[in-house]
Protein backbone atom coordinates (compact mmCIF):
# COMPACT_ATOMS: atom_id res chain seq x y z
CA UNK A 1 0.00 0.00 0.00
CA UNK A 2 1.32 3.66 -0.64
CA UNK A 3 1.95 6.17 2.31
CA UNK A 4 -0.36 8.65 1.58
CA UNK A 5 -0.40 12.46 3.92
CA UNK A 6 -3.77 13.14 5.20
CA UNK A 7 -3.49 16.58 7.32
CA UNK A 8 -5.01 16.00 11.02
CA UNK A 9 -7.63 18.72 10.52
CA UNK A 10 -8.72 16.72 7.31
CA UNK A 11 -8.90 13.35 9.83
CA UNK A 12 -10.97 15.85 12.35
CA UNK A 13 -13.25 16.80 9.92
CA UNK A 14 -14.11 13.82 8.41
CA UNK A 15 -14.69 11.85 11.32
CA UNK A 16 -17.86 14.96 12.57
CA UNK A 17 -19.36 14.41 8.80
CA UNK A 18 -18.75 10.15 8.83
CA UNK A 19 -22.20 9.32 9.06
CA UNK A 20 -21.28 5.59 10.37
CA UNK A 21 -19.15 7.00 13.03
CA UNK A 22 -22.13 7.34 15.81
CA UNK A 23 -19.47 8.81 18.01
CA UNK A 24 -16.37 10.75 17.89
CA UNK A 25 -13.70 9.76 20.30
CA UNK A 26 -11.19 12.84 19.81
CA UNK A 27 -14.40 15.22 19.76
CA UNK A 28 -15.55 16.99 23.29
CA UNK A 29 -19.53 17.75 22.93
CA UNK A 30 -21.18 20.30 24.99
CA UNK A 31 -24.91 20.10 25.02
CA UNK A 32 -26.74 23.17 23.58
CA UNK A 33 -30.23 23.09 24.89
CA UNK A 34 -33.02 21.26 26.97
CA UNK A 35 -32.98 18.32 24.78
CA UNK A 36 -29.41 17.39 24.31
CA UNK A 37 -28.65 18.23 28.06
CA UNK A 38 -31.20 15.31 28.85
CA UNK A 39 -29.50 13.37 25.77
CA UNK A 40 -26.24 13.78 27.79
CA UNK A 41 -27.12 13.01 31.04
CA UNK A 42 -29.08 10.52 30.36
CA UNK A 43 -26.43 8.41 28.71
CA UNK A 44 -24.65 8.21 32.08
CA UNK A 45 -27.21 5.59 33.28
CA UNK A 46 -28.56 4.21 29.81
CA UNK A 47 -27.41 3.36 26.57
CA UNK A 48 -28.63 6.87 24.91
CA UNK A 49 -26.42 7.59 21.80
CA UNK A 50 -25.12 11.45 22.42
CA UNK A 51 -25.71 13.96 19.77
CA UNK A 52 -23.14 14.04 16.69
CA UNK A 53 -21.47 17.10 15.96
CA UNK A 54 -22.63 17.04 12.29
CA UNK A 55 -26.22 16.89 13.35
CA UNK A 56 -26.22 20.92 13.87
CA UNK A 57 -26.10 23.18 10.80
CA UNK A 58 -23.20 25.16 12.72
CA UNK A 59 -19.88 24.06 13.81
CA UNK A 60 -17.03 26.07 15.68
CA UNK A 61 -13.50 25.07 14.93
CA UNK A 62 -11.13 26.62 17.11
CA UNK A 63 -7.62 26.08 15.51
CA UNK A 64 -4.92 26.72 18.61
CA UNK A 65 -1.34 28.35 17.04
CA UNK A 66 -2.56 29.63 14.04
CA UNK A 67 -4.30 28.95 10.53
CA UNK A 68 -3.06 29.40 7.31
CA UNK A 69 -5.32 30.02 4.34
CA UNK A 70 -4.67 26.61 2.65
CA UNK A 71 -6.03 25.13 6.13
CA UNK A 72 -9.08 27.46 5.31
CA UNK A 73 -9.70 26.13 1.70
CA UNK A 74 -9.48 22.79 2.95
CA UNK A 75 -11.91 23.08 5.37
CA UNK A 76 -14.39 24.56 2.65
CA UNK A 77 -13.65 21.98 0.55
CA UNK A 78 -13.93 18.98 3.08
CA UNK A 79 -17.37 20.59 4.39
CA UNK A 80 -18.87 21.03 0.56
CA UNK A 81 -17.96 17.49 0.27
CA UNK A 82 -19.49 15.81 2.70
CA UNK A 83 -22.43 18.39 4.35
CA UNK A 84 -22.43 21.59 1.82
CA UNK A 85 -25.31 22.85 4.21
CA UNK A 86 -23.32 22.98 7.25
CA UNK A 87 -22.29 27.04 8.44
CA UNK A 88 -18.20 26.69 10.20
CA UNK A 89 -16.83 29.30 11.94
CA UNK A 90 -13.16 29.45 12.45
CA UNK A 91 -11.59 31.23 15.23
CA UNK A 92 -8.02 31.06 15.70
CA UNK A 93 -5.41 32.43 17.43
CA UNK A 94 -3.47 34.19 14.19
CA UNK A 95 -3.80 34.33 10.40
CA UNK A 96 -0.17 32.46 9.69
CA UNK A 97 1.61 33.30 6.29
CA UNK A 98 3.68 31.38 4.63
CA UNK A 99 7.11 33.35 5.78
CA UNK A 100 5.65 32.68 9.58
CA UNK A 101 6.35 29.28 9.87
CA UNK A 102 10.32 29.05 9.43
CA UNK A 103 10.62 31.88 11.66
CA UNK A 104 7.94 30.27 13.81
CA UNK A 105 10.19 27.19 14.12
CA UNK A 106 13.51 28.03 14.35
CA UNK A 107 13.45 30.60 16.47
CA UNK A 108 15.45 30.51 19.85
CA UNK A 109 13.10 31.23 22.39
CA UNK A 110 10.43 29.09 21.43
CA UNK A 111 11.33 26.31 23.86
CA UNK A 112 12.19 27.89 26.89
CA UNK A 113 8.77 28.62 28.91
CA UNK A 114 6.60 31.32 29.15
CA UNK A 115 6.71 32.39 32.58
CA UNK A 116 5.72 35.95 32.76
CA UNK A 117 9.52 36.85 34.36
Amino acid sequence: MKATYRPVLKQVLEEIFNPSRPECPDIEHTSGGLTDLLKTGISMFMKVTRPHPSDHPLLFLFLVGGVTPSELRLIREVVSTHKAGTQVLVLSTRLLRPADIPHLLFRAARLSPDIGV
